[in-house]
This record gives structure tokens, sequence and C-alpha cells, in this order.
């Protein structure tokens, strides 16, 4: 059970980056828990949308991948992909769903999302491309500001999602981001999104709990 004066701290943090991302162009939301997490994300795709995700064990760990797949939606998952060419057709598919499903490395108290990718499908689906974006966001994610945020992405989820890939960089192999130019980095492209133009494109759930990297 969360300490009553850190879910009191997290109440009050994420109502101050909810007020950045709104100045942003940006939709944020607060759940104090994975489960009320889950309902508002559903609340906000309604039934019939297409669908589509990039890597994110933050949407994996509040159940929300797992509601997507079993309820009513046009899904495009490139993970039930059975070759390289499918998988980059539902890759390229997913620039027009209605719905596209990620987390953020990192997001600064006055609503700053940053990221880093290898591949890029996520970090381009967030800057352009899907009707909607809609990022999950544990509070464990949350910087004092956009170097805090870089820092946090390089050094703490970088090095964590490397792990879980069958690939060799400096950083699987000592947890230390080695600002390395390795064949098989996944620190390929960075974004920086402080504004919006289109607004209520990004909607943001800030979840009251650990989550991801």
């Amino acid at each position: 059970m969360m300490d009553e004066n850190r879910r009191k701290r997290n109440e009050l943090l994420a109502a101050t980056v909810i007020k950045g991302l709104e100045s942003r162009n940006m939709q944020g939301y607060y759940a104090s828990t994975k489960e009320e997490a889950l309902q508002k994300a559903l609340e906000l795709i309604p039934a019939g949308s297409s669908v589509s995700w990039g890597g994110s064990a933050s949407i994996q760990e509040i159940g929300l991948k797992q509601a997507i797949l079993q309820g009513d939606y046009q899904v495009y998952n490139r993970e039930a992909a059975c070759t390289p060419e499918e998988k980059r057709r539902v890759e390229l598919a997913a620039y027009d769903a209605d719905f596209f499903l990620t987390s953020s490395n990192a997001v600064t108290q006055d609503g700053i999302l940053v990221n880093i990718d290898g591949n890029s499908n996520r970090v381009s689906a967030i800057a352009y491309g899907p009707k909607h974006v809609l990022m999950i966001i544990g509070m464990n994610k949350v910087c004092g500001d956009v170097d805090a945020a870089v820092s946090r992405a390089r050094n703490e989820a970088a090095t964590c999602n490397t792990q879980r890939f069958p690939i060799h960089t400096p950083c699987k192999a000592t947890g230390a981001c080695a600002d390395c130019k390795s064949p098989d980095t996944i620190c390929c492209q960075f974004l920086t999104t402080r504004f919006s133009r289109h607004a209520g494109r990004i909607l943001v759930i800030l979840v009251g709990e650990d989550l991801g990297f």
C-alpha cells in the first residue's frame, strides 16, 4: 500500500504537470492506481476506434494492451506480424490510427515530454500521424526540467530498455550510458514535445504508481 504522504504528493504534483500540459495544448488526467488508469483510458477510446501502440511497458502494466486486443477495436498489432514486410505494413498503418498508445520516457513538471527511440516508429507517431496519442505515464517519470528529463531518458529508461532486447551495447553490459554509436544503439532519435499544434491530440494519463522504465 502506498504511503499516504507519497500519495498526497503525487496528487499535488500531478495537478502541476496537468496544468503544464494544458498550457501546451495537451490534455492531462490523473489516476491514483493502475486500475483507475485503465478505466480512464478505455473511457477515452470509443468502441470501434482503430488502435496501435509503440513499445511500452506502461500500457502493458495497466492492462491496456490486453483490453484493446479483447475489445471492440480495429487493432494494428505489429507484434502479430509474421514477416518483416508485414511488420512494416502494420507500423505504417498505425500512422493513420485513431489512437496510438505509448508512454513517455520522461515528463517535466511544466508539461514537456521527452522521448528517445531506436527504430523511431514511436517518436515519429508521437510527433505526427495518428489522430490521437494516448500516453500512460507513471509519476516516477516526472522530472524537474528538460535537462533532468533527458538525463532520465538516457541513463535510466534507455539503459533498462536495452536489457529487453538481444542487442550488444555498452549500456547493456554496464548499466550506464556511454553515449555510444554502436550499431545496436536504441538512442537514435530524441524527441522533445513542448507544444501540440492540434489541441487535445496528445492525451496524458498520469498514474500515481511507478510504471515502466
